[in-house]
């Protein structure tokens, strides 16, 4: 049943589904409901009413709802509606005009573990919405 897994391209939690424990998916992973554990997986979608109480893990991570716990990711977009308390490790960071981040932002470079060793500033960008 092994094999089934790698033709899934994603998993969905629901907004109906509450996870207490830790979560790990080899999938990309799009939750709507709330975790209260450790996240890891491979790439994570969040929706607007989405909470995750616990450290976040993922190749790319953009978030929309509540994180309430570290993050770490090769790529972060912080969406508007995104409110996050907690440290934050990241390659590439997009914060959208609105997204919180209450924590350090720490960046690392491609490969690299070592912190304190960036002689440019971490790439941000910085994406501002406008209405009509």
């Amino acid at each position: 049943m092994a094999t089934g897994a790698r033709h899934t391209t994603f998993s969905i939690l629901g907004s109906d589904v509450v996870v207490t424990g830790n979560v790990s998916a080899s999938v990309d992973l799009h939750v709507d409901g709330k975790i209260e554990g450790d996240l890891k997986c491979a790439n994570l979608v969040q929706g607007e009413a989405s909470e995750i109480k616990g450290a976040v893990a993922a190749e790319t991570a953009k978030i929309a709802g509540l994180v309430d716990g570290s993050i770490e990711a090769k790529t972060l977009i912080v969406h508007a509606t995104a409110r996050i308390t907690g440290d934050v490790t990241y390659e590439t960071i997009t914060i959208e005009n609105g997204g919180r981040v209450d924590g350090k932002l720490s960046h690392r470079r491609h490969g690299a573990a070592a912190p304190g060793a960036a002689k440019a500033p971490p790439p941000l960008e910085i994406v501002e919405t406008r209405t009509a």
